[in-house]
Order: structure tokens, then C-alpha cells, then sequence
């Protein structure tokens, strides 16, 4: 089971837990505990936590948000990279073949290794992807684009034409490897262990003390019980956010489908 799916398992139980065992204690306590200035000043500490808690978890979504988005513009300008410098070694001539054969190698092995899930490339030979990590860096893959780039350095141009082909073809090289190191630090996420556990504490004391509040009838605890399916679907989303690749919202392999595609029509 993937972590957002567990965390935000482990949350919806742990809420309804609190409301309930908050529930429990507003039977238990005796009733000058229960008068209304007590509710009264439970409510103020409530709104308090409540607000904090809100505060953070929107800011958590909008952060996410907003690294999920720059992800996907770095993994789409990646895409454009690669088929950029395609471009530049079929201008060069029959010399780059090779290379552009193995560009197309490097493309379609890593279209089949970061979605192992979705259908594999089709008319290319690629390296086996079983053992290569889901996120990253893949040492063979790393390898198989830096033999392009030694292939390319290893030119000796006849003429002005190829040389400035030599020399451009070098640059769009250099910008590919710069974008493919941050599309592999864009996999990893950011939320910590230790962090989402401080967060669900402090969801849980809200829950209790919605729990002591709450009256005892069936459309309150339908209330309760659906502001706890409505946290519990936040924290749901920001985990699914905070991993770009794979999950309910990860990012789609269209760009770099396209640009094999293209190499192949090329």
C-alpha cells in the first residue's frame, strides 16, 4: 500500500478514535466540569487549534501544490531537451547514428522504468528495467546518456557547418544531463515521518475536544464524521503531492511518450 494511503488510513482512525474517546469523557466527567463556562472556554482553546491546524495544512497544500507543478514543468522541458538534441545529432549526419539510437534506448528505458505500471515502449530496444530503483538515480541509465555525450566531445569536424553542429549539439547535452538531475531530485519528497506524526497529534486534540463539545445525537456524530473524511482526504492529497511520480495525481508520461515518438518518426 502506497504512503499516502497508509498515513491517511492511520489518520482517519486515529480522529474518530479522539472524537470518540472525547465522547467518552464528556459522560465520565463530573457536571461542574461540564457547566458553560467551562464549554465556553473549550470552545475558545478549540477555535484556537483549530485555526492553527487549518493554517497549516493550507499552507502544506498550496507548498505541494506548487512543487508538484514545478515538477511537472521540469519533466515536460526534460522531454523537450531530449528531443532538442535528437534534432541536433540527425542535423550532424549519419555519423551521430548510434547515438541517436541510443538516445532512443535511453528514452524508452526510462519512460519503462519511472511508469513501470503503464504499457512498456514500443520499437525500441532497451536495457532490463526490473532492478532499476523508482526513484532516483539509475547508474545505468546515467551511463547510457553520458556515452552519447562522450561520443559527441569525441567529434572532429570537417567543416564550419558541423562544427557549430558539434559544438551545439555539446551545449543541448550539457542542458539535458542539468535537467535530468532535477527531474531525479523532484521525485523525492519533502514531508517528514516525524513531522506528519506532530500534525496528526495535533488533529487528534482537535477531534477530542470536538468529541466533549459535540451533543449526542446521530447528526452531530454525521457531522464529526465528515470533517473527519474531509481532513483525512487532505492529508491525502498533500502526501499524494508530495510524491510527483506514481499515486492518484502522479505525473503522466505523455511528454516523453511524445518525444520517443518523434525520435522514432525522425
Amino acid at each position: 500500500m502506497q504512503r499516502e494511503a497508509i498515513w491517511s488510513l492511520v489518520l482517519l482512525v486515529l480522529l474518530v478514535l479522539g472524537a470518540f474517546v472525547g465522547s467518552i469523557l464528556r459522560t465520565k466527567l463530573p457536571a461542574p466540569h461540564r457547566g458553560n463556562e467551562t464549554m465556553d472556554f473549550l470552545r475558545v482553546v478549540t477555535a484556537l487549534l483549530v485555526t492553527f491546524a487549518a493554517l497549516v495544512m493550507s499552507l502544506l497544500l498550496a507548498s505541494e501544490l506548487n512543487a508538484f507543478t514545478a515538477a511537472s514543468h521540469d519533466r515536460n522541458r526534460y522531454a523537450a531537451g531530449l528531443a532538442e538534441m535528437d534534432g541536433c545529432l540527425k542535423n550532424y549526419g549519419s555519423a551521430l547514428d548510434n547515438e541517436r539510437q541510443l538516445l532512443r534506448s535511453y528514452t524508452a528505458a526510462v519512460i519503462a522504468s519511472t511508469w513501470p505500471d503503464e504499457a512498456p515502449p514500443q520499437g525500441e530496444k532497451y536495457p532490463d528495467i526490473s532492478d532499476l530503483p523508482l526513484t532516483g538515480e539509475a547508474p545505468a541509465l546515467g551511463s547510457m546518456l553520458n556515452n552519447v555525450g562522450l561520443n559527441i566531445d569525441r567529434l572532429q569536424p570537417a567543416d564550419p557547418l558541423h562544427q557549430a553542429l558539434a559544438t551545439r549539439c555539446s551545449q543541448l547535452f550539457s542542458n539535458v544531463m542539468a535537467a535530468r538531475w532535477t527531474v531525479i531530485e523532484d521525485a523525492h519528497g519533502s514531508l517528514s515521518a516525524p513531522f506528519l506524526g506532530v500534525l496528526i497529534f495535533w488533529l487528534m486534540l482537535v477531534f477530542l475536544s470536538f468529541g466533549l463539545q459535540a451533543p449526542k445525537n446521530p447528526l452531530a456524530g454525521a457531522i464529526v464524521l465528515v470533517a473527519i473524511v474531509s481532513v483525512a482526504s487532505v492529508m491525502f492529497v498533500i502526501l499524494d503531492l508530495d510524491l510527483p511520480y506514481g499515486g492518484f495525481f502522479g505525473i503522466s508520461s505523455t511528454s516523453m511518450r511524445h518525444t520517443l515518438t518523434d525520435m522514432q518518426r525522425n
